[in-house]
């Protein structure tokens, strides 16, 4: 499933190169890529026809587009597959959802697993009267984003009351990192990995953390996100790509996560994978010691 530092990796890619341009033509090749769309394919296509795209903005892993009107977005979820392509000519491609004509080139939705959706919700104003999210100039989200929180890369987030957030709650420090109405955009490989630079295990009760250890979590997470969206993001297959096809790189980097058996870079105690809410969590024994009481 992309994570933040992908997600942002194709918002910064549209807002290079289809800024401006203009929807001349809508495609649906698969209605069920715009089921969250409430009208349907055809309104759909007819809400995007003849719109300009004004931004491109990011809120944790949710991604949408501006339109020339201050009343909605294109709104895209990628779900484990999804692809925004940016193209000069149609291609053809055995996963292309939905192709958007613009006036000098295409945006083509692929999606192998069709998990991914596109939709063109209203915007409803942020709680915060903040911008929406990172590229955004305009205190609105759209109404399908509005419960979820700002996320670590955010200018706007209020890391005071994020810290007070964690602690308040009664879970698992992995648990409140993946919890998308706290903090938003970290998914099981940036949690893994920020909570291994922290030192703490991901059982660890939130409500027993102290300021410190809050803040250590919260900015190993920021801080292996932000490396990894120096590189691109993080590509296990050619699923995730940006939006000129290439894949990230993070994955040479990871130190934990994926790594069951090999020696922690730290300590060289081999990394321990234990299954997590039907996933997987990787840790290193000695490192990030097992809490006597934790929250699983």
């Amino acid at each position: 499933m992309p994570e933040l530092p992908e997600v942002e990796t194709v918002r910064d890619g549209l807002a290079r190169h289809v800024l401006g341009r203009t929807v001349s033509r809508v495609e649906v090749h698969r209605d069920y890529s715009v089921r969250r769309h409430v009208g349907g394919p055809l309104d759909f296509a007819g809400r995007l026809s003849g719109r300009r795209l004004e931004a491109a903005v990011r809120r944790g892993k949710f991604l949408w587009l501006l339109l020339d009107d201050e009343d909605d977005a294109l709104m895209a979820h990628l779900g484990m597959s999804g692809q925004l392509l940016v193209r000069t000519e149609p291609v053809d491609h055995p996963h292309l959802r939905v192709r958007l004509t613009l006036d000098d080139g295409f945006l083509d939705f692929v999606d192998q697993r069709t998990f991914g959706h596109l939709s063109v919700p209203d915007l409803v104003p942020t709680a915060d009267g903040a911008p929406g999210g990172l590229g955004a100039d305009r205190p609105v989200v759209p109404e399908p984003v509005a419960h979820i929180a700002r996320d670590l890369l955010d200018p706007a987030l209020d890391h005071d009351a994020l810290v007070r957030g964690v602690r308040t709650r009664k879970t698992g420090i992995k648990r409140a990192l993946l919890d998308q109405t706290l903090v938003s955009g970290i998914g099981n490989i940036y949690a893994d990995e920020g909570l291994w630079r922290a030192q703490l295990h991901y059982a660890r009760p939130t409500e027993k953390l102290r300021v410190a250890e809050v803040e250590r979590a919260l900015a190993g997470a920021r801080e292996v996100m932000s490396e990894a969206l120096e590189q691109g993001g993080t590509s296990f297959d050619a699923l995730y790509v940006n939006v000129n096809g290439n894949s990230g790189y993070f994955d040479r980097s990871l130190k934990v996560y994926g790594q069951e058996g090999r020696p922690c870079p730290r300590c060289g105690t081999p990394v321990r994978r234990d299954e997590f809410m039907n996933r997987s969590s990787y840790s290193c024994p000695h490192c990030q010691p097992r809490p006597r009481s934790g929250r699983f």
